[in-house]
């Protein structure tokens, strides 16, 4: 199967895997992340994703997608950009690895 990237509305997309930025904690307060969780169903993803943790920032976690249709939900937390002598683009650079190389 070809990959596929998609411009849209993230929570109306059909496919596999739905790949979102996250906050490090399990809670979601706004943005597309917010967006996500409600179209998924906060209660359960929620419930799911504070199973996982935090999340450092570079790393990826999978969860299900519950309302979305997707399979899985892939959450990355990227760097919080200062000054870019702070590792920032290392971290970014993690993000995308570990999404492109999930079998």
């Amino acid at each position: 199967m070809a990959f596929k990237i998609v411009r849209n509305d993230i929570t109306k997309v059909k496919a596999d895997v739905i790949v979102t930025t996250a906050n490090p904690k399990p809670k979601c307060v706004s943005g597309t992340d917010l967006a996500i969780y409600e179209a998924a169903g906060k209660e359960k993803l929620l419930a799911e994703r504070k199973t996982i943790g935090d999340i450092e920032r570079g790393e990826m976690r999978i969860t299900g997608a519950y309302n979305l249709n997707a399979k899985y939900l892939f959450h990355t937390v990227g760097p919080v950009w200062v000054d870019g002598n702070h590792h920032e683009l290392e971290i970014l650079e993690r993000c995308y690895k570990l999404v492109a190389f999930i079998p």
